[in-house]
C-alpha cells in the first residue's frame, strides 16, 4: 500500500487508538473537509478536538458505559463528539434530526441517555422531546434558556481525561426500523467499526493516503461514520457535503478530486436525469460502490460517467458484508448480483428450517463472522430471533451460484425503503389507527423509479365520514407524529381489509391489487397495482 502507513494496522482494534495513531503518522494530513462550512480538519486536529471533547464530557460526568444522544445534521461536532465519547469509553446514539416529538422521545426513553447533545437548530426538537426530564446540552450559546453550553465548560487544555476502549466496548447504539415495530438500538462495538474498515485496506479498493472519499449521506446514518473511521486507519481524507444534491454532486466530485464514494437510495438515478455535460468523464474517480444499483440503469451509470459501480450488501446489525469485486464486475454488470462474502464474512442460503437450499434455490440469507453488531439494546427477544444457531437471519430473500456470488431477489421483512430510509410500516400503521376517524390501516411498499419505494396506505374508516374531507385530518395526524418520509405518498379506501386465515392482514392480496389512490406529491388520483394491471404506471409517475 502507498503511503507510509505502518505495519501495525491490523492491532488496531478500537476507535481511541485509531485516531491516535492516525495523528502520530499523519499529523498534518488533511482529514476531514465539511464543505458547507468551509471547514478543514487535520489528524492532529481531530486528535486535540476530539481529546477536548472527551475532557468537556468527563467533566460533565460522563464516563466509560455512560450513553449520549446526538442530534445534529452534518457538521463537525457530530464526528468530534463521536470519536471524543470514545476516548472515555462512554457510546453514543445517533439520532436523525427529522424525527418528530413523539418518535424523538421514544427513542430517548428507550436509550436512556445521560446527555442529549445538540446544535441550536434542533434545540427546541430537543428541549420539547426531553420535557424538563433529561440532561440537555447544546454546542455553542443558543438564545434560549434550559441547556448546558459545551463551549463553556471549562477544562484544562491540552490534556485528555484517563478512560480505554477496548475492542468489546460499546461505540454506538445505532437506532435502525429494522424488520418491525419502532426502531431498534444495534450494539456496535468498537471491534465492530475496526473490523469493518479494515476491509477497505487490505481488500478492495485498497485504500490509501492518496484517497479522498465523499459522503452525502448524514452523520447518523453508519456511512460517514464508516468513511471517516476508514480514513483515520489508510490516511485518507473525507469529504462531507450537507446533503445529496444532485445538480452539483458531480461538481463536487470533481472540485475534491475524490477518487472513492459510496451511493445509496435514489442517487444514481437522480445523477443520471441530470442534463449530460461534456465534464461528466473528467474526475478522478477510480471506484463508486452503491448499494442497490438500479439493473437496468448500471451500464448506462458506467458510460456516461467513466467509472466502475460495484454493488455490495451490509445492514446496520452485520456491517460490510457482500462485495462485487474487479474480477467480477464486468460480468455482473445490470444483474443485480450483490457479490461474495467478504474475508470475515460467510454467507449461506437457507430454507425455513434453516438448512442450506440447493444452489440457484432461493432461500433466506444468513451471515456469521467477526465484526457484528452485540445485539438490540433492551431486546433480548428480537436478539435471539435474529441470531439462530450462531447465524444471523437477514430476512431477505435471495440466491447464490456456483461460484458463490449471492442475488438478492426480494424480502421477508414487512418494511420499505425510501430514498434509503427504512420504514417500519406496522409503525406507521399504528399512527395511522390512532386518528379518530380510522378504523384499520395498512401499509405496502410500492416501486418508485426515483425513490426505490413509496408508502401506500390502505384505511379503513371508522364510521360513515366522508372520505374527502377526513383525509386531509390524517394527513396532518400522521405529519404531527411521523418523520416527512415515512408518511405515505398514496392513500386508498377500502370498506374492509383482506385477511389471511390467521385473521392477519393479507397484505400480498393489497400489493395484487388495482386500486385508486390520492397522490398526496401531485394532488391527483392515479391507479395502482402490479404492471401488468397498470402497464403506464411508471409512465405516470415519472416525475412525482
Amino acid at each position: 500500500m502507498a503511503g507510509n502507513r505502518d505495519d501495525d494496522a491490523a492491532r488496531v482494534q478500537d476507535l481511541a487508538t485509531l485516531v491516535r495513531r492516525a495523528a502520530r503518522l499523519w499529523p498534518e494530513r488533511r482529514a476531514l473537509r465539511f464543505d458547507q462550512h468551509d471547514l478543514d480538519y487535520t489528524f492532529a486536529e481531530i486528535d486535540g478536538l476530539t481529546d477536548r471533547y472527551a475532557a468537556v464530557l468527563h467533566a460533565l460526568g460522563i464516563g466509560y458505559g455512560d450513553r449520549i444522544a446526538l442530534v445534529f445534521d452534518n457538521r463537525p461536532d457530530y464526528p468530534l463528539l463521536w470519536l471524543g465519547a470514545a476516548k472515555i469509553g462512554a457510546a453514543v446514539v445517533p439520532v436523525n434530526p427529522r424525527y418528530s416529538v413523539r418518535e424523538l422521545s421514544r427513542l430517548l426513553d428507550h436509550a436512556d441517555p445521560a446527555l442529549v447533545v445538540t446544535c441550536a437548530d434542533y434545540l427546541d426538537l430537543v428541549l420539547e422531546s426531553s420535557n424538563g426530564g433529561r440532561r440537555v446540552a447544546v454546542t455553542a450559546a443558543a438564545d434560549r434558556p434550559g441547556a448546558i453550553v459545551l463551549d463553556d465548560v471549562d477544562v484544562a487544555p491540552g490534556v485528555a481525561p484517563g478512560g480505554a476502549a477496548y475492542p468489546e466496548t460499546l461505540a454506538n447504539i445505532q437506532y435502525t426500523s429494522g424488520t418491525t415495530g419502532h426502531p431498534k438500538g444495534c450494539m456496535l462495538s468498537h471491534g465492530y467499526w475496526t473490523t469493518m474498515v479494515r476491509k477497505y485496506a487490505d481488500g478492495f479498493p485498497h485504500l490509501g493516503p492518496d484517497d479522498v472519499l465523499l459522503t452525502a449521506q448524514p452523520f447518523y446514518y453508519l456511512d460517514p461514520q464508516w468513511s471517516l473511521a476508514a480514513c483515520l486507519l489508510v490516511g485518507s481524507s473525507l469529504v462531507v457535503l450537507d446533503r445529496f444534491h444532485p445538480t452539483t454532486f458531480w461538481e463536487k466530485v470533481r472540485t475534491y478530486r475524490v477518487t472513492y464514494l459510496y451511493c445509496i437510495g435514489m442517487m444514481p438515478t437522480l445523477l443520471l436525469r441530470q442534463p449530460e455535460r461534456p465534464t461528466d468523464r473528467v474526475h478522478s474517480l477510480r471506484a463508486v460502490a452503491c448499494s442497490g444499483i438500479p439493473r437496468d440503469l448500471h451500464a448506462a451509470l458506467e458510460e456516461r460517467f467513466g467509472v466502475p459501480w460495484y454493488e455490495g450488501f451490509g445492514m446496520t446489525e452485520t456491517g460490510g458484508d457482500l462485495r462485487v469485486l474487479p474480477d467480477d464486475h464486468d460480468e455482473l454488470v445490470g444483474t443485480g448480483c450483490v457479490g461474495r462474502p467478504n474475508p470475515h464474512r460467510e454467507a449461506r442460503i437457507v430454507d425455513e428450517q434453516g438448512a442450506p437450499v440447493p444452489r440457484g434455490a432461493t432461500g433466506e440469507l444468513i451471515l456469521r463472522g467477526a465484526g457484528m453488531m452485540d445485539g438490540y439494546y433492551k431486546d433480548e427477544a428480537a436478539t435471539r430471533a435474529v441470531f439462530r444457531s450462531g447465524w444471523f437471519h437477514t430476512g431477505d430473500l435471495a440466491r447464490m451460484d456456483g461460484l458463490g456470488r449471492v442475488y438478492i431477489t426480494g424480502r421477508l421483512k414487512d418494511m420499505a425503503r425510501r430514498s434509503g430510509e427504512n420504514i417500519a410500516l406496522n409503525e406507521v400503521e399504528a399512527v395511522l389507527c390512532s386518528s379518530a376517524s380510522v378504523g384499520q390501516a395498512a401499509c405496502v411498499p410500492v416501486p418508485d423509479d426515483v425513490r426505490g419505494e413509496e408508502v401506500h396506505a390502505f384505511l379503513v374508516l371508522d364510521g360513515a365520514a366522508p372520505e374527502a374531507a377526513t383525509l386531509a385530518e390524517i394527513v396532518a395526524h400522521a405529519n404531527a407524529n411521523l418523520a416527512p418520509f415515512k408518511v405515505p405518498r398514496y392513500w386508498s379506501f377500502l370498506d374492509r381489509l383482506p385477511l389471511t386465515p390467521s385473521q392477519r392482514v393479507a397484505k400480498e392480496k393489497l400489493r395484487a391489487m388495482a386500486v385508486a389512490a390520492f397522490d398526496r406529491t401531485t394532488g391527483e388520483h392515479v391507479r395502482l397495482g402490479p404492471p401488468s394491471a397498470v402497464p403506464d404506471l411508471v409512465a405516470e409517475r415519472a416525475d412525482g
